[in-house]
């Protein structure tokens, strides 16, 4: 691992209060607890994913930057209506019409996190649906204008921009991180190998439970303990960008029952990086454990 790379290693969020996947008793002990300051004690960084459904308060952000070390970043999810405008739609009843106002007002909920030099990086994901077509690179490089004077990391999940050979150009000639994701693979899927476009390496490992990737819903989706030999293989891959950028980002989004920060933390182990434990708050419970395929 090179001296010089900041790598920073955690989950994507840190709020699961409710339902099946909840973190209460797994991750979180019982009793009233603040969450973020908890789980800042073991990663140094997260992915913030509410900011998908509507822009944060910026009263609110201020006081996550309050809560957590010096050194943490935060990396932060842009909101539905800039990559997901059907999804926008079916949630809100409105066309996904993007005015300057959004813009500043997505702007304005992250500004507590710029100014304190805690914001990590923007995080685009698009849908599987989001082809490499005129629309979608329309569209892309609307995304990458706006946004493009921060950190950026893109997540395209269709082949069509793995397909294209002379894509990956369009991100290195404007720094953008193209996403590394590890997920379900089918026919439609995006290469599982991207090439590193920016000084910024990210990547986001969903889990592998493809019997309930389209099927489940939020959490069932998710149900995925990575085994040690997976982790050993996506620390092999993290370890290779690590060599070829000065910072990078990877988060765990396997969340149900605590799954995530336990899998964080064997990647740290598997890295021989800094960590403490959290299989005491993360029981072993074979009934729980997804079939690894």
């Amino acid at each position: 691992m090179p001296d010089n790379a900041r790598i920073y290693i955690g989950t994507s969020g840190w709020s699961y209060p409710k339902g099946e996947g909840t973190w209460a008793g797994y991750f979180y002990p019982s009793g009233k607890v603040n969450e973020l300051e908890y789980y800042s004690q073991f990663f140094n960084t997260v992915e913030v994913n509410s900011s998908f459904y509507r822009p944060p308060n910026p009263g609110y952000v201020y006081n996550w930057v309050k809560r957590v070390p010096k050194d943490f970043f935060f990396t932060v999810k842009l909101w539905q209506k800039f990559t997901h405008p059907k999804m926008y739609k079916e949630a809100t009843g409105e066309e996904a019409a993007i005015s300057q106002e959004d813009v500043d007002r997505f702007r304005q909920s992250i500004e507590p996190l710029a100014n304190s030099g805690k914001l990590g990086a923007l995080l685009a994901q698009f849908p599987p649906s989001f082809k490499n077509d005129k629309y979608g690179q329309q569209i892309l490089q609307a995304v990458i204008r706006t946004f493009g004077s921060y950190r950026l990391g893109v997540e395209l999940r269709h082949r069509s921009w793995s397909d294209d050979p002379n894509f990956p150009q369009l991100l290195c000639d404007n720094n953008i991180s193209w996403v590394h994701i590890d997920e379900p693979k089918f026919q439609s899927s995006v290469s599982a190998e991207v090439p590193q476009t920016s000084d910024v390496a990210y990547f986001r490992f969903h889990g592998r439970n493809k019997e309930m990737w389209w099927q489940g819903d939020n959490e069932t989706r998710y149900k995925y303990l990575y085994s040690t030999e997976e982790i050993q293989d996506l620390a092999s891959k993290v370890r290779e960008a690590a060599g070829k950028t000065n910072l990078m980002f990877a988060f765990f989004n396997n969340h149900w029952q605590g799954y995530a920060p336990r899998n964080a933390v064997d990647l740290q182990r598997s890295l021989q990086l800094p960590f403490k434990d959290v299989s005491i708050q993360i029981p072993l419970q074979d009934d729980n454990q997804p079939e690894n395929r």
